[in-house]
């Protein structure tokens, strides 16, 4: 009788290293975890802060997009116009960053599906994530070039200037261009919008570009680089506030499921833990009873 109760002591003993283990690795789970939502909740807290300052620049910077894809964007929408034929160029509004959700894989996702309908066609990566998406759809060489650490902050027309200088002083000879960029319709939503942009020969061609007064070879050519570089810089401003926006609601939902996480693992964790003292105080009782 007291070789089976010592037994069943030792046994008990075992389970109880076990269930002790396992409460202290769940303590652990609990404690990252914890760490975890107090970095998506500072996250957050600063994406709405840069959020805001982009939303207070989305309207000055639409009117100056405006100013350069205006008067494209009128001419292709004549009765006459016709797309030309030739190569088409894709540029591609993104960023270096990511924990924004989808938005950058949706967008490249977008510009490929434009590509598609064009023979001939080059992408230009505004961002280290659209360059990534394209690599990985197989796309790589036909990517005209990438622009790294644009956008990564609040974009300048610098910033935009040099993308589009860099496409100008490019060997790539197009004939029409699209930029696939984020239009921020609110905090809640970001839609991939298509902007035709145009080469200066393309631009020249257009019809009803005749009824511009002044218009000369040299006027053509100023235009179409600033119509670029505007159209790129508006776009890269209202995509960095898509942004903003999509990481502040990624993280808000990232902060309300570790709560949860936190919640289920706490309720786990007092339970386990009641379960060991349970076992314990029994050992105790068992090894009391065994002595008697």
């Amino acid at each position: 009788m007291l070789g089976s109760k010592v037994a069943f002591t030792l046994a008990g003993t075992n389970a109880v290293r076990n269930s002790s283990g396992k409460l202290k690795e769940l303590g652990i789970r609990r404690r990252a975890v914890s760490n975890i939502q107090k970095i998506v909740k500072t996250m957050k807290m600063i994406s709405a802060a840069k959020y805001s300052a982009a939303e207070k620049g989305i309207a000055a910077a639409r009117s100056y997009k405006e100013a350069g894809a205006g008067a494209i964007n009128a001419l292709t929408a004549n009765e006459k116009y016709e797309a030309p034929e030739g190569a088409h160029l894709v540029i591609i509004c993104s960023s270096d960053r990511g924990l924004c959700g989808a938005l950058h894989t949706n967008t490249t996702r977008g510009a490929v599906a434009v590509g598609e309908q064009y023979k001939e066609v080059k992408y230009v990566a505004v961002g280290d994530k659209a360059r990534l998406a394209l690599t990985s759809s197989g796309l790589a060489d036909q990517i005209l070039f990438s622009a790294k650490e644009v956008g990564r902050n609040m974009p300048t027309f610098a910033d935009a200037a040099l993308v589009a200088r860099e496409i100008l002083n490019s060997d790539f000879e197009w004939a029409s261009g699209t930029l696939i960029y984020n239009h921020h319709k609110s905090a809640m939503t970001q839609v991939i919008t298509e902007q035709s942009v145009a080469s200066t020969e393309g631009f020249g061609n257009m019809p009803g570009i005749e009824l511009y007064d002044s218009v000369d070879a040299d006027t053509i050519k100023s235009f179409s680089e600033f119509a670029l570089a505007s159209t790129i810089f508006g776009c890269m401003k209202e995509g960095y506030a898509s942004e903003q926006a999509a990481r502040m609601v990624a993280m808000d939902g990232a902060t309300k499921n570790s709560a949860e996480m936190i919640e289920k693992m706490g309720l786990e964790y007092n339970r386990m833990r009641q379960a060991v003292i349970t076992t314990e105080l029994c050992e105790i009782i068992a090894g009391v009873a065994s002595l008697e």
